[in-house]
């Protein structure tokens, strides 16, 4: 009898092993609060834009107010949608359950990854400017993904993802949208322009 028990428990530990994704590691921002996730956010920064557009309409100035909310709302149901933010081999988003901080100059953008069976987490800190055209300038400043390489196109991909963050919903006004400044700070993202 015991001989037959084994076979079976080896077999039913592969298969619970093979059902199990084991976390590998990566940056820890369990300190940092958990930022919702939700429609209503991302409608919201659709809103702000529309609003600031019209307000810049008349006065010709653009102040845009973006919060960890908003664009942490907007990051999570694009990675869901968007092939080229997917990994190719599975068509998982390359970052689930994003959170986006924007804290002392700085987008950190903290998430998990999976390859195969293992899961990490991921941290990426990006650098917004503004370049000499008057539009942002987006600059990865690190990348974390804890064992995992960086996955091909990531800053493509990215850098594309945050420019529509700031463009996407303004449409055919944001070709005449030069920004000023973008001030980061308290979970706020403050963008400051005039329309030509």
């Amino acid at each position: 009898m015991k001989q037959k028990i084994f076979p079976v428990f080896l077999f039913t530990l592969v298969l619970v092993s093979l059902a199990c994704t084991i976390f590998v590691g990566g940056p820890d921002y369990s300190d940092l609060p958990v930022i919702p996730v939700s429609q209503e956010a991302e409608q919201s920064l659709k809103d702000e834009m529309k609003r600031a557009l019209e307000a810049g309409a008349a006065t010709g100035t653009v102040t845009l107010n973006i919060t960890e909310t908003q664009i942490t709302s907007y990051l999570y149901y694009r990675m869901q949608s968007d092939p080229s933010l997917q990994q190719t081999d599975s068509q998982q988003p390359l970052i689930t359950d994003p959170q986006v901080y924007l804290r002392d100059g700085q987008m950190k953008i903290y998430g998990k990854t999976q390859q195969g069976t293992f899961t990490a987490n991921i941290g990426i800190i990006i650098n917004v400017g503004i370049d000499e055209a008057g539009q942002p300038k987006i600059e990865i400043a690190s990348a974390d993904f804890g064992p995992f390489p960086a996955p091909d196109g990531l800053k493509d991909a990215l850098t594309a993802m945050v420019k529509e963050a700031y463009t996407g919903s303004i449409g055919p006004a944001a070709t005449g949208l030069r920004i000023e400044s973008i001030l980061i700070a308290d979970g706020t993202m403050t963008i400051t322009g005039r329309i030509k």
